[in-house]
């Protein structure tokens, strides 16, 4: 059965009701930097916030922050109406799932620039954040900080002397800790480049079929 838009909507509502819950958990029940093993040596929970990109990467201090989430604003929306679009001009399943984790993603870590400021206290390495403390939020509206959590250290440890340029040197792989709005859009824009031909291909080919059937009276 084809993808309708409602199911693109609903796709995005999934998404972000997991991201913000485990998010909301992991804010009002952990210290920040706190950590606790989920499968031992590989995967762990582990509390950051930061205050630019997916991943941590930072973006031009406060200034940079607001421009960056204003730019998640005008991507959310514009996303919708091209997701509309797609859903419009048929394209197939595959691209249209890829397209609404991406703009789960996108929504997910949204709503923490622009909200999290001002619904929670300041995190700290001593006690959790408040939910709606009596004096206030942390920050201001477009101010606040992404929380991050997914950690998959999956190697630590020094590297063999042999290895160029980092041989010897302590390496942890995967060392960015991640949230699931980050997840979704990853998962989301590799699954596009791996897939592109068989989504786009697709697309083409059956445009091209309609436009040779004959035309009936």
């Amino acid at each position: 059965m084809p993808l309708k838009y409602r199911h693109v909507i609903w796709i995005v509502v999934l998404v972000l009701v997991i991201d913000q819950a485990l998010k909301f958990w992991i804010k009002t029940h952990m210290n920040f930097n706190q950590e606790f093993n989920i499968f031992p040596n590989w995967f762990r929970i582990h509390f950051i916030e930061n205050d630019g990109m997916a991943y941590g990467m930072k973006f031009g201090g406060d200034a940079g922050k607001v421009v960056l989430t204003l730019f998640r604003l005008a991507a959310v929306v514009l996303g919708f109406r091209y997701m509309k679009k797609l859903v419009t001009q048929g394209y197939g399943t595959g691209l249209l799932i890829c397209g609404s984790l991406i703009l789960a993603g996108a929504a997910g870590n949204l709503i923490d620039s622009m909200f999290y400021g001002l619904i929670f206290s300041a995190t700290n390495y001593y006690e959790v954040a408040k939910f709606l403390p009596p004096g206030g939020g942390y920050g201001t509206f477009l101010h606040g900080n992404v929380v991050d959590m997914l950690y998959f250290p999956i190697y630590e440890g020094y590297l063999p002397k042999w290895v160029p340029f980092k041989g010897g040197d302590y390496f942890i792989f995967f060392r960015p800790i991640f949230n699931v709005a980050d997840a979704a859009i990853s998962v989301g824009v590799i699954s596009i480049l791996v897939f592109q031909k068989r989504f786009f291909g697709k697309h083409h080919e059956k445009l091209a079929a309609q436009e040779q059937l004959p035309v009936t009276k």
